[in-house]
């Protein structure tokens, strides 16, 4: 990323040299990540972030067929860039069916499809779900979803919000059957503040930003090319690596999963068992909330998180944990820990002699209450 912060810092839609020589770059890159995402080049948009893909993808592919139709199908525990995005969508006119998971936060594709009418134009159902690492059976959808689509003669596009998936599931978008996809570069171990869309070519796409008409007319921008070109090396390096940091992690969560119900009496797992992001350990401590764990956790060197680390400020409970079925009390009380390539078997062994002694110090104190949960 270096020399385009500074030797090479031309705008790629200028014609002088240093202009054409970020050019380069940015082409370059975009074969990189269609080469992981099993796409033309010319199918790879660079956003700002997830939540800027998520958003074109809805709004981009709902606005462009809305007078085929104004009905999206989407989920209860989808992430709020499309959730609100639907939201918003809705203040134009437009109707939304969102379709409720079973305990484990899975979605069944039956009834997906069963949720399709002859008004529907987007349907967006997440790969994998960012709090409680949840794997969704999108190739099935996608299926079924089609099938649908060409019995009503009807244009239906599919998003899948993918950023959760990157360097743990396979991403071709082919064996996905999926028309749009989203991908945010720092959950690879890219730089912030970049993110990738998949469109696929001939797909109905209104642009969400207008102006200069980068990236063929779909997202207007001068483009970060530094961060594009750390996000290109970042997604090839993370699914280069992506079988042995799946089993590496897979092992860890597996630990973790086993561990905690015996160190910490009363947990609740959230999310499958082993339908999960291998990365991904989500649970409940009823009685307690997540608050004060996370800052005992903390002030022992263990950074986890409670919910989405987009929203962990808020006092509002999980409306993933809410969907499965949890209590708002007990959705309050969620702890999440997402391992890495480089978590290692001790850092888990500090982990698991730590919780205990947090949960335990915040269990004696005089006004904690077991039957508060």
């Amino acid at each position: 990323m270096l020399p385009y912060f500074t030797e090479v810092f031309g705008n790629p839609s200028s014609i002088h040299t240093m202009g054409q020589q970020a050019r380069k770059a940015l082409e370059a890159s975009r074969e990189v990540v269609a080469k992981v995402l099993d796409c033309r080049a010319s199918e790879v948009v660079f956003t700002g972030g997830g939540t800027e893909s998520d958003n074109a993808a809805v709004k981009g592919g709902a606005f462009a067929l809305k007078q085929t139709g104004n009905h999206i199908v989407t989920t209860s525990i989808e992430h709020h860039a499309v959730l609100h995005a639907c939201h918003q969508l809705e203040s134009f006119g437009f109707e939304t069916t969102y379709v409720p998971v079973d305990s484990d936060g899975l979605i069944d594709p039956e009834a997906v499809a069963a949720a399709v009418t002859d008004q529907t134009v987007v349907v967006s159902v997440m790969y994998a779900n960012n709090e409680i690492g949840s794997v969704q059976p999108i190739k099935e959808i996608s299926r079924l979803i089609r099938a649908r689509a060409e019995e009503m003669g009807r244009t239906i596009l599919i998003h899948t919000d993918a950023v959760q998936a990157a360097g743990y599931l396979n991403l071709s978008v082919k064996e996905l059957g999926v028309d749009m996809l989203s991908l945010s570069a720092h959950k690879f171990h890219g730089p912030k503040g970049v993110g990738i869309l998949y469109v696929k070519r001939g797909t109905p796409f209104v642009p969400l930003l207008m102006g200069g008409g980068q990236e063929r007319e779909r997202r207007s921008g001068t483009e970060n090319i530094a961060g594009i070109v750390g996000t290109a090396m970042a997604l090839k390096l993370s699914e280069q690596e992506r079988a042995a940091t799946s089993a590496h992690c897979r092992a860890l969560r597996d630990r973790i999963i086993a561990a905690i119900p015996e160190l910490v009496p009363g947990t609740m797992l959230n999310g499958h068992p082993s339908k999960r992001l291998d990365n991904n350990v989500n649970v409940c401590f009823p009685g307690l909330e997540a608050e004060p764990v996370l800052l005992g956790l903390d002030l022992k060197g263990v950074f986890a998180s409670s919910g989405s680390a987009c929203s962990t400020a808020s006092l509002e409970p999980s409306h993933v944990l809410t969907a499965i079925g949890r209590p708002a009390d007990i959705a309050r009380s969620s702890l999440r820990v997402t391992l890495g390539r480089e978590t290692t078997d001790e850092d888990i062994d500090y982990f698991l002699e730590t919780l205990p002694e947090v949960v335990k110090r915040l269990r004696e104190l005089p006004f904690f209450s077991p039957h508060r949960a």
